[in-house]
């Protein structure tokens, strides 16, 4: 499809919105692009001491190199950044570029039709969309002739609750700063050395906080951590190791193995969180089969984001029912399924849904699934700005191959007992599963 004079509105400028909006510049298309918070990339600073398992090459787009690359601006080639270094020596420069069409202090709360509210069919996709936005003068409405929701997940984490709702007496702990949804960094060192700090989560999120409270332990041996797994076994957690084709992502899952191995980490397994008590400035975590943590000083939940579909209950969408993301790429990306190496790369095709000119890329294209790369998103962009812009041949095209994650076998059986943790999966041979110990659970 083309689209017609109104601007193509991009909401969230992150990695995939910028880069969005270089594209649909270079393919002579007007980006307006709305940032909820006050800088390019807020979402990123929120974790800007986290360093990336993904190099410097992956972490930049085509078009918004070639954007940049007339202003002096040059491609970083080497090394991981961090956050901070990604908006530095990147995101930020691209902001800056792309000037007036970034708007920022601009958060989105509805995605409509001109004269058309979600039950009406008549003469839909030939009506502009209508993109309601809350800044510092009110509210504003705008025409769009496409939307792009490139808003990300990082704003809306999944709580600690098993059953994926909060658990009982988990805001009120969070209201205590007891429990937070963030990776711990080099401040909160003095803080929490000689504590007891839980974490939550199985992925390289919760690795990331592993391994940096593992330094605490190795200065100050009287800090305790508990690392806190749903499942009964282990399974994929550490990751592929030296067969993971990012290797920074590969040795993530290494050290926070050993960190385990070496006492550094206690590992409760099996641990599904119902109750939160908040005592002083202490919390107790209750599992649905009764089991109790010792008091925790601090827990940090990291497992995972959730998309927030709120602001689109006036669009025609075609999602996923478990993980949220869009149908046709759903198989492609479920945890439930698979994970054997990379998932293949999406395009426009795949992200469409059934309002036209309405897509959603980046990490929240991929609902509940924690498997979203930069390099993803990049094709992602590429292919709708070429869908957008009347080029089908361009958007049908793939032009990227992902990186192996070394991982073959799917989640399996929640509750599957040792040696049999990927039971069902698409792959084989299933690795073997490794059980270590577990950390004290009475009080």
């Amino acid at each position: 499809m083309e689209v017609g004079m109104s601007p193509v509105v991009v909401i969230g400028a992150g990695p995939q919105g910028l880069a969005a909006a270089a594209h649909l510049l270079e393919r002579g298309l007007e980006p307006l692009v709305l940032e909820s918070g006050e800088n390019a990339a807020s979402a990123v600073a929120e974790w800007g001491h986290v360093r990336l398992f993904s190099p410097w090459p992956e972490l930049t787009d085509a078009a918004a190199r070639r954007l940049l690359e007339p202003t002096g601006w040059t491609a970083p080639a080497t090394g991981f950044p961090t956050g901070a270094q990604w908006i530095d020596g990147y995101l930020a420069p691209l902001a800056e570029q792309l000037g007036s069409r970034v708007r920022y202090g601009n958060r989105v709360i509805g995605v409509g039709r001109t004269g058309r509210d979600l039950s009406v069919d008549e003469g839909r996709a030939e009506q502009s969309f209508t993109v309601h936005v809350q800044n510092a003068h009110g509210e504003e409405r705008i025409e769009a002739s496409a939307v792009i929701d490139a808003s990300g997940t990082w704003r809306n984490p999944s709580p600690a609750g098993a059953d994926g709702l909060p658990a009982l007496g988990e805001r009120e702990a969070q209201d205590a700063d007891v429990v937070q949804y963030r990776i711990p960094n080099g401040d909160d060192t003095a803080a929490l050395a000689g504590k007891h700090v839980v974490v939550v989560g199985s992925g390289h999120s919760a690795a990331t906080a592993v391994n940096t409270l593992a330094g605490i332990v190795e200065r100050e041996p009287s800090t305790r951590v508990s690392w806190v797994l749903r499942r009964d076994a282990v399974g994929n957690t550490f990751g592929g190791g030296a067969a993971d084709e990012l290797p920074e992502r590969g040795l993530l899952g290494q050290r926070a193995k050993q960190a385990v191995q070496r006492g550094h980490v206690q590992l409760v397994t099996g641990f599904r969180t119902e109750r939160v008590s908040v005592d002083g400035m202490t919390a107790v975590l209750t599992a649905e089969d009764g089991r109790m943590l010792t008091p925790a000083d601090r827990v940090f939940v990291l497992t995972g984001f959730r998309p927030d579909p709120s602001f689109l209950s006036e669009v025609r969408l075609d999602l996923d029912v478990r993980l949220q993301a869009p149908a046709r790429i759903a198989a492609e990306v479920d945890p439930n399924l698979h994970s054997c190496g990379s998932v293949r790369a999406t395009g426009a095709a795949d992200l469409a849904h059934p309002e036209p000119g309405f897509y959603i890329v980046g990490a929240k294209s991929y609902g509940r699934a924690p498997t979203f790369l930069a390099l993803t998103g990049f094709e992602q962009v590429r292919s709708v700005v070429a869908e957008l812009a009347g080029d089908r041949e361009a958007a049908e095209r793939v032009d990227l191959v992902l990186p192996d994650t070394g991982v073959c076998g799917g989640s399996g059986v929640f509750d599957a007992p040792e040696g049999n943790g990927n039971a069902g999966s698409c792959c084989a041979p299933s690795p073997q599963l490794i059980q270590l110990g577990t950390a004290p659970t009475s009080r």
